[in-house]
């Protein structure tokens, strides 16, 4: 390599490192700003390694985290410091930095934590997974019948808190060996949510702008691997939502997944260009109230929405227990595993070529029942979907570990 080149790469080494202690300090100040003003304890962490891209998979549990934190109290634990940024801005909870792993065991230590929460499997976890004296339990940061959903990995943790009886017998059906007990189904704490934030005008919204029916589209991302390319993006997108604006019956919010993009330029690109096409059809037609929902929290487009299509998805989902029309999208990629035990076998699936003629599916979709079968689906997920029940698990859970424990 010619030593100008060799110059160059180490300059830029250092300029980026430079930048980062410049960030790092800059995101302490803001967090210390904001910190409790004493010292306080936290019975829990949720430990996060990942980037700003995936601060999605956190703010998720913020709603259950929350609920917990009124009899033990929780903090949020990056370890990036960009990450760190993003989720002070609107984090219920307290934040904190720490980007080795000697500074998440003095935490641990110092504040008396008894259990960290993980919310992936991100590579970095499996550091931390190395202190003995804390309690470690996985959550998934959605129930999706996604392939990823059952993975090695969860033998790492002292408890796995999944969703309900699907959710048990995917990963027992692929994971060998599985610690007796390690399994625990909590069902779904984030549909409380929805029951905390219904008061008075059901968060309305935009809804007061057009008497059309409101139409979610919320694809998921390109996956990281042939096997996960759920993402309808590319495949179904621009014809399905070019046919919804060319319609004066439907108003359409669309709400990409915060990572599409990130693997696949062309998915990103089709997210530009959607939205493009959302701004120019909202500007041609001010009253028929489509949008782009870029909104950290999906509550308020789903509780508008009277249809929802997305992909084999944690949204599809978190869309059932609704009880209202929901089109999956069918992958246009042949490597994509489909499990036709699950969702994909109970509700309709929209092929890549019947996008443009989506009028007509929704037309069909709403003319029916929802389905018994789409309907069962739910208890199968989640097990009781009574307001506040996944919740009392979620909390009755936690205690059970530290009781078991001793801590």
């Amino acid at each position: 390599m010619p030593r100008i080149e060799q110059f160059r790469r180490a300059l830029k080494v250092l300029s980026d490192h430079a930048s980062n202690l410049l960030l790092e300090r800059r995101v302490r100040q803001q967090l210390a700003s904001a910190a409790p003003a004493t010292a306080q304890g936290y019975d829990a962490v949720i430990y996060f390694a990942d980037d700003v891209a995936s601060a999605y998979q956190v703010r998720q549990w913020f709603g259950p985290m929350s609920r917990l934190a009124r009899t033990h109290p929780v903090a949020v634990l990056c370890h990036r410091p960009s990450t760190a940024a993003a989720l002070l801005k609107d984090a219920p909870l307290p934040v904190y930095l720490a980007t080795g792993i000697t500074q998440v065991e003095d935490f641990v230590r110092t504040r008396g934590t008894r259990v960290v929460f993980y919310v992936n499997n991100n590579q970095a976890n499996f550091t931390v997974l190395r202190l003995t004296s804390p309690i470690h339990i996985h959550l998934s940061h959605g129930e999706s019948d996604k392939i990823s959903m059952a993975s090695n990995q969860l033998k790492a943790y002292d408890h796995c808190f999944i969703a309900g009886e699907a959710s048990r017998r995917r990963i027992e059906a692929a994971v060998r060996h599985l610690r007796p007990g390690s399994l625990v189904e909590i069902g779904r704490p984030q549909l409380d949510d929805f029951v905390e934030g219904t008061d008075g005008d059901v968060l309305k919204g935009r809804t007061g702008t057009t008497r059309r029916a409101t139409v979610l589209y919320a694809p998921t991302w390109e996956g990281d691997r042939p096997a996960m390319a759920y993402g309808s993006l590319v495949s179904h997108g621009p014809a399905l939502v070019e046919a919804i604006l060319a319609s004066s019956e439907y108003r359409l919010v669309f709400r990409p997944h915060p990572r599409s993009g990130t693997r696949l330029a062309a998915h990103g690109q089709a997210v530009d260009r959607i939205a493009a096409m959302i701004r120019a059809a909202a500007k041609a037609q001010p009253d028929a109230g489509h949008y782009v929902d870029d909104r950290p929290d999906f509550a308020e487009s789903f509780t508008e929405a009277d249809v929802c299509i997305c992909d084999i998805s944690a949204m599809a989902m978190d869309w059932l227990p609704r009880g209202k029309p929901l089109l999956v999208t069918l992958p246009a990629d042949a490597g994509a595993a489909v499990d036709r035990n699950g969702i994909a076998g109970v509700v309709p699936l929209l092929d890549a070529g019947d996008s443009g003629n989506i009028v007509q599916v929704l037309h069909d979709l709403e003319a029916a029942p929802v389905s018994q079968e789409q309907l069962d689906l739910v208890h199968r997920i989640f097990g009781d979907t009574a307001p506040y029940a996944s919740t009392r698990r979620f909390i009755s859970a936690f205690e059970r570990a530290l009781a078991e424990a001793g801590l």
